[in-house]
């Protein structure tokens, strides 16, 4: 039985308002990536002040497994790129902002200062950006030295990713 008209424009219009409804992508490769607000420790932070770095956001949770087994492994890799024009920033997109919060404490607890970057919780209403909560977690998003995004990457961040930052560099 071959649909309709009538079914095929009502599933077209269906289809049209369920998209309209998902929020747009933040970001596109080559357009500025725009990120504001305070971090867990209390600084000011705006993307736009690490211009002539390359910058490798993670958006990650606590609640995620994956975002936590993996953040010795970038922090390793980071440490790599120590007095190289390069930088990490995390957003969390933890639920509640003590979460973040708690996890910040361990980190300034556990982690050598070489090894920390700037963490910000996305729902401060210091918080300021072009950057909604991705579909995955984690996610990042590459930098160029100018701010406009490269790559984003989902999920474990990969070899050719940090080959990639050497790139820029």
């Amino acid at each position: 039985m071959q649909p309709t008209f009538i079914t095929r424009t009502l599933s077209a219009l269906g289809l049209a308002l369920c998209l309209a409804s998902l929020p747009a992508l933040a970001l596109q490769p080559g357009e500025t990536a725009m990120i504001q607000g305070k971090t867990l420790a209390g600084d000011a932070f705006d993307l736009a002040s690490l211009r002539g770095k390359v910058v490798l956001v993670l958006f990650w949770s606590t609640d995620c497994a994956v975002c936590r087994d993996k953040m010795p492994e970038l922090r390793a890799n980071a440490l790599g790129w120590r007095g190289k024009p390069f930088e990490m920033v995390n957003i969390s997109f933890d639920r509640r902002e003590q979460d973040a919060q708690d996890y910040e404490k361990l980190v300034t607890t556990l982690v050598p200062a070489n090894q920390r970057f700037p963490s910000l919780w996305s729902g401060s209403p210091a918080y300021k950006g072009n950057a909604v909560r991705p579909a995955q977690l984690p996610t990042a998003w590459l930098l160029d030295k100018s701010g406009k995004l490269v790559e984003t990457y989902t999920g474990r961040i990969t070899a050719e990713a940090w080959d990639r930052i050497a790139d820029l560099l």
